[in-house]
């Protein structure tokens, strides 16, 4: 039996300082459940809890844990007393000399023993295995399934817990979450050797502890592709939403080498959305979540290369081939560049926002919060379909839900569909010509001073939940002079660049720039990064699936 397999097997546990007791209790143990469980053996109360904190962090299952009294150093009730702290639900045995019967009596109040055994236990078949059998069938009874998923410690209003649950929900990386000051979350850290300052504690299925990880940390140890497996590509995809996606897609399916490179996570903004309902063919609507791992899985599916936490800092033109620069100085090399970037939330300028961001104040849908805000009250600040989709999420679990809109009206920037769904949504309300102007709180958000702007009066509310969705600012600074952008930042593309006939400076082919081209040959724009694009999920991934056909013909006519 290999070792993954091996550890699926419950525990049994034992410990006893004397060396030939230690191996004869594991003798009989094995004889009798060795083919269903792992038999652990130590000969110290210290030894023993290595291995339990070991097995915690792997998510490993303890079914009983018999222990000497008679130990040097930690006896076997102190020693019981640690090992509940972390297998609270294993069935716990003494074994004790008939002179301690007392103390083993003492112990059943003192660490919850569930039996004892006087020394010596033979003949096993009458003395040791019926009482384990017993104990054995109650453990069962009590479902402790082994836990397989990443497991994160953390605080609830801390920001850098809540990144990394977002990083991990985002990455489609199945998790569970504890609070440090519950006792589940509170056994973790004791296991991990970690306490309150080093929060937030991941814990990956094969039981190693990261203590604060970045998020490069985190998509190594979780699984996700961090590094190129090549130098050179014919095509590499900046940005990973619907844009970059549909071109990785089109990319690799069409034969070309493809590497996509996302410095967060797949989907951009229109992953995070809680539904998306107006995407053709999807009638009942899909998530944005959804909508993403479908496209992440086709492109890998062609071939193509996703790339995680890597942060693009630079493009250059090396000859023929264009040089993609990553913020560690590492680069790849490829025929052609899709710079499918995105847009990013614009940030709250209100004072507060800034300090309380992950503790109350957050961008995007912040779907892992949902949880959270059973019951209470929540505020979304903008007037687009994101903070509209987040809205009618958002009113399945909380008390209320209040719309809060700079504007006169939704309808200049909502669809309309969802305009009807939120009139229809009795615990929704939409506050037109209203600011956030403050925010305020200690650890967490708590309250919100508002403006109404036709009014000209301000207001406090009560408030730990705000969720912002306020306009969008292209991800492209990165660019530099390299692209003609506009004054806001979006990348000029085709047409745009000939201006009285003239081609942009510094185009030096004997041709006009192709539809999606930027000012440098053989670097694309597609989605929301391009100047005057349609802020529309299925547009973003037609432009991707256009950019790469004339990606096709780039490299036919160089």
């Amino acid at each position: 039996m290999t070792e993954s397999l091996a550890s699926m097997r419950p525990a049994i546990v034992t410990v006893d300082d004397d060396p030939s007791v230690s191996r004869a209790v594991a003798r009989d143990l094995r004889r009798r459940y060795g083919s269903d469980h792992r038999i652990v053996r130590a000969e110290s109360g210290e030894q023993a809890l290595d291995a339990l904190r070991e097995m915690t962090l792997r998510g490993d299952q303890v079914a009983v844990i018999l222990a000497d009294y008679r130990m040097p150093g930690m006896d076997g009730i102190e020693f019981l007393e640690q090992a509940m702290d972390l297998f609270p639900a294993a069935r716990r045995v003494l074994l004790t000399a008939y002179a301690d019967t007392d103390a083993a009596i003492n112990a059943i109040n003192v660490v919850d023993l569930d039996h004892y055994l006087l020394k010596p236990w033979d003949p096993p078949e009458e003395k040791l295995y019926p009482v384990l059998d017993a104990l054995l069938e109650a453990w069962l009874s009590s479902d402790r399934r082994p836990i397989t998923e990443t497991r994160v410690v953390g605080h609830r209003w801390s920001a850098r817990s809540y990144e990394v649950r977002d990083f991990l929900a985002r990455n489609q990386v199945p998790y569970r979450w504890y609070l440090a000051d519950e006792p589940e979350g509170g056994r973790l850290l004791a296991a991990a050797g970690a306490n309150d300052l080093d929060l937030p504690v991941v814990i990956t299925p094969d039981g190693t502890a990261l203590v604060l990880p970045s998020d490069a940390e985190l998509a190594e140890r979780v699984g996700l592709s961090t590094a190129p497996t090549a130098d050179f590509y014919d095509l590499v995809v900046i940005g990973g939403g619907p844009a970059g996606l549909g071109a990785a897609v089109y990319g690799a399916s069409e034969g070309l080498r493809t590497v996509l490179v996302e410095r967060t996570a797949t989907g951009g903004q229109a992953g995070q959305s809680s539904r998306i309902e107006n995407y053709l063919g999807f009638p009942d609507g899909v998530s944005g979540a959804q909508l993403t791992d479908r496209a992440r899985r086709q492109a890998t599916k062609f071939g193509a290369e996703v790339l995680t936490t890597r942060d693009v800092v630079g493009l250059a033109a090396s000859g023929s081939a264009r040089t993609v620069r990553f913020a560690d100085g590492t680069e790849i090399n490829a025929h052609a560049v899709i710079l499918a970037t995105g847009v990013s939330y614009r940030q709250l300028t209100a004072p507060g926002a800034e300090e309380l961001t992950g503790r109350g104040v957050f961008y995007g849908s912040g779907l892992t919060e949902a949880a959270g805000c059973a019951g209470q009250d929540v505020f979304i600040v903008g007037g687009a379909n994101s903070a509209g989709q987040a809205a009618v999420y958002f009113a399945r679990h909380a008390r209320s839900v209040t719309l809060l809109v700079r504007g006169p009206s939704l309808q200049t920037s909502m669809s309309y569909y969802l305009i009807q769904q939120i009139a229809d949504i009795p615990v929704i309300t939409v506050r037109t010509c209203t600011e956030v102007v403050a925010a305020h709180g200690t650890d967490h958000l708590e309250r919100l001073e508002l403006c109404a702007r036709a009014a000209g009066t301000n207001e406090t509310v009560d408030a730990s939940w705000l969720f912002v969705f306020i306009g969008a600012a292209p991800r492209t600074d990165w660019l530099d002079d390299l692209v003609v952008r506009d004054r806001a930042g979006f990348v000029v593309a085709g047409p745009d660049l000939v201006v009285d006939g003239k081609r942009p400076c510094g185009w030096t082919l004997d041709r006009d720039p192709y539809h999606l081209e930027t000012s440098l040959p053989g670097v694309f724009v597609a989605g929301d990064a391009r100047a005057d694009s349609v802020k529309r999920v299925a547009s973003a991934v037609g432009e991707g699936a256009m950019a790469v056909s004339l990606v096709h013909r780039y490299l036919e006519k160089r």
